[in-house]
C-alpha cells in the first residue's frame, strides 16, 4: 500500500510516504495559517509522491471523532476543528483519509511495529513538553466514552499539580532553574546529574518519582502488561529501570507486585507520528473490508 502520510503540529507539519511498510521522503512544510493553505500544501505533497499513492494518513492534535468525521476539542491548529474535515480532504485530494489524534498514533506504531509487539493490554505514555498518551486493550486502541482516553498529563500525582505540569524535564528544568538561578534545558540538566550535581540529581529524582506515582495509579487501574514511554525522555536508556524500581516498591507496598507490568522505551521516537498514523489507515480499511464480506 502506497500512503502520503501528514503529522500536522502548531508549528511543522510533517510528512512523508509510505511503502511496502516503510517510511521515506520524510520532510516537512511550515503550519499554514488557514484551512485552504493547508489543502494546497497537502495536495503539493500527494502529487509529488506521483501515480499509486491509495490514500491520505493524518496524525493531528485534539479529540478526534472518526465516526463523526471531524476533529472535536482545542489546539494549537484551531481551523482543523469542529468542521468534516475527512469529508474536505477527501474531496479535494481525491483520496480516501484516515485522521487520528497524534498520541494515538504514536502508539499504534509501537503497538503494531515497534516496543509493544508483544504486549496484550498496554499504555503509552508519551513525555515531552506536556504529557499525553493511550491505552490499549486486546491490541486494540481504546480511546473511551468522551474521546478521552490516554490523558495521562491530566493525573496529579500529588497535590495540585498534573503530570504535565511536574513530570516533564522541560519543568524539571524549570525548577533546577528556580532553585539555582542558573537556566538550562532538559538536556543539561540530565548532564549536570551524570558531573555529580547534587541539586540536579534531587530534581530529576522528583521526577522520576511523580512519573512513578502515575504508573501506579495507572497500573491499579487498567492493569496493562507493558508500559511504554515515549517522548524526548526516553531517549534516556535508564529509564525503564528508574521508574520500574519505584513502581515496584509502591506496589509492594500495597502487595500487589504481582502486577508489576514491563516497561520500555519506545522504539520510533520521531518518526513514530507518521508511522502510526499509516498504520492507522491499514488497520481501518482492512476492518472495512472485514466488514464488507461479512455482509
Amino acid at each position: 500500500m502506497k500512503l502520503a502520510i501528514f503529522d500536522i503540529g502548531g508549528s511543522a507539519v510533517k510528512y512523508g510516504l509510505w511503502e511496502q511498510h516503510q517510511l521515506s521522503q520524510t520532510s516537512q512544510f511550515p503550519t499554514p495559517t488557514t484551512f485552504e493553505e493547508m489543502k494546497e500544501q497537502m495536495k503539493e505533497v500527494v502529487d509529488r509522491f506521483g501515480v499509486g499513492v491509495e490514500g491520505v494518513a493524518i496524525s493531528a492534535p485534539g479529540a478526534v471523532n472518526v465516526p463523526e468525521r471531524r476533529i472535536d476539542g482545542i489546539s494549537a491548529v484551531p481551523y482543523i476543528h469542529k468542521r468534516p474535515i475527512f469529508d474536505e480532504l477527501e474531496e479535494y485530494l481525491g483520496l480516501p483519509v484516515t485522521i487520528e489524534n497524534d498520541a494515538n498514533c504514536a502508539g499504534i506504531a509501537e503497538i503494531q511495529m515497534g516496543a509493544g509487539q508483544d504486549a496484550v493490554n498496554a499504555v503509552f505514555v508519551v513525555i515531552g513538553t506536556g504529557v499525553g498518551g493511550a491505552i490499549f486493550i486486546n491490541r486494540k486502541l481504546y480511546k473511551a466514552s468522551h474521546l478521552f482516553g490516554g490523558e495521562f498529563g491530566l493525573v496529579k500525582p500529588k497535590g495540585d499539580r498534573t503530570l504535565s505540569q511536574a513530570g516533564t524535564s522541560v519543568k524539571a528544568a524549570q525548577q533546577y532553574s528556580q532553585i539555582t538561578k542558573k537556566e538550562v534545558n532538559g538536556k543539561e540538566l540530565f548532564d549536570l546529574k551524570e558531573a555529580g550535581d547534587k541539586t540536579a540529581e534531587l530534581v530529576i529524582n522528583e521526577l522520576y518519582d511523580n512519573i512513578a506515582a502515575v504508573l501506579y495509579n495507572l497500573q491499579v487501574s487498567i492493569d496493562p502488561d507493558m508500559v511504554i514511554i515515549g517522548g524526548g525522555i526516553s531517549a534516556r536508556p535508564e529509564l525503564p529501570e528508574e521508574l520500574g524500581s519505584r513502581l515496584y516498591k509502591t506496589l509492594a507496598e500495597e502487595e500487589v507486585e504481582e502486577i508489576m507490568p514491563e516497561i520500555r522505551n519506545c522504539q520510533f521516537h520521531n518518526d513514530a507520528n507518521l508511522i502510526g498514523a499509516a498504520s492507522n489507515f491499514e488497520l481501518y480499511y482492512q476492518e472495512m473490508q472485514e466488514r464488507n464480506l461479512r455482509g
